[in-house]
């Protein structure tokens, strides 16, 4: 072989590897939009990339995220949700509630959406036109949990039932907030209670409820379903434990901090299921036809350490009816 064509060869041979590099397909990228912040729910983070490994995809591997967080400034929503469609993203998860949605919806008709909320019936609000066949663009994991204020009433009247007077800690900027308060007003005419609501829009506003709760004479506290509130999660146990309230929130990982009782589907395992959602969209699902997933278990958690603290008894009948009871 004559030297040139021998150089060429070679030349052309070390070029293969470039060439082949060039013509492998770009990552996926995941534009993943919170009401939040990353410090809030890392948990949250940590079950939705769950749900991609479980599809298949695993972060920084075969598939990129671009976090943004509005750390409850629900302003900053559609600003963030126009720059990942502006990034043009493969798939948008819009999590923490119906603000997400409505903002990445607002964002593009094109990108695949999955939404994860709990605060309002998606259907009802227009997100999807049905919650078998979503049509259009988007598809998540509708949790229900504003839906189950009269019931966390109830597990309170079971677990105290000579109270007469109940706090209910909201946030009313919920764009759900009338319809958590109504249910908690039917169970207070189904039970005799009163009920107390109060509103909280920052830590300020949280500690200066508490002080109101006590003055009221309020003799239990339900916690609405809102991710502003359970990002305080730890400033909520934390008041409680100080004013002697027995408390049910919205979510189990609550008693895991110390709360008494909680009530509602599982956090972690919807991020999850998001996850896969977005997972089989990567790999060429269309969200009109993923069916909205709607949680089919609820948790009922209660913590028998705090409720000692609390100079409080179980009732038989709840500790049967708890799935998990924190000794």
């Amino acid at each position: 072989m004559k030297r040139r064509a021998f150089i060429t060869l070679l030349g052309g041979a070390a070029a293969w590897p470039l060439a082949a590099r060039a013509q492998q397909p770009a990552m996926p990228v995941i534009g993943f939009l919170n009401t939040q912040s990353l410090d809030v729910f890392p948990f949250l983070v940590a079950g939705f990339r769950q749900g991609l490994r479980e599809a298949g995809y695993v972060e920084g591997q075969n598939a990129a995220i671009e976090y943004r967080w509005a750390e409850n400034h629900y302003d900053r929503l559609p600003a963030l949700a126009a720059d990942l469609a502006r990034r043009q993203v493969t798939v948008i998860a819009a999590t923490g509630g119906s603000a997400s949605a409505f903002a990445a919806k607002s964002a593009t008709a094109s990108i695949p959406i999955v939404f994860v909320m709990g605060d309002l019936d998606p259907v009802r609000a227009g997100i999807v036109s049905s919650l078998n066949r979503p049509a259009a663009n988007i598809t998540g994991v509708s949790m229900l949990i504003s839906v189950l204020g009269a019931k966390r009433v109830e597990l309170l009247h079971e677990l105290i039932p000579k109270t007469t007077s109940i706090g209910l800690l909201m946030n009313p900027n919920l764009v759900d907030a009338d319809i958590q308060t109504r249910d908690a007003q039917e169970a207070r005419l189904r039970l005799g209670k009163t009920v107390h609501v109060l509103n909280a829009t920052n830590e300020h506003e949280i500690d200066a409820a508490f002080s109101m709760l006590a003055e009221r004479r309020a003799e239990a506290l339900v916690i609405a379903a809102d991710p502003f509130l359970t990002s305080r999660r730890d400033q909520l146990v934390a008041l409680t434990a100080r004013y002697s309230l027995p408390a049910i929130y919205p979510y189990r990982d609550i008693p895991t901090l110390g709360g008494l009782m909680s009530y509602g589907p599982s956090l972690v395992d919807s991020y999850r299921q998001a996850g896969i959602y977005t997972g089989s969209i990567l790999k060429g699902a269309k969200p009109g036809d993923l069916p909205v997933i709607q949680p089919t278990k609820f948790e009922f958690v209660i913590n028998q350490k705090t409720a000692k603290a609390l100079g409080l008894e179980i009732p038989p009948k709840l500790l049967v009816f708890a799935d998990e009871v924190i000794e």
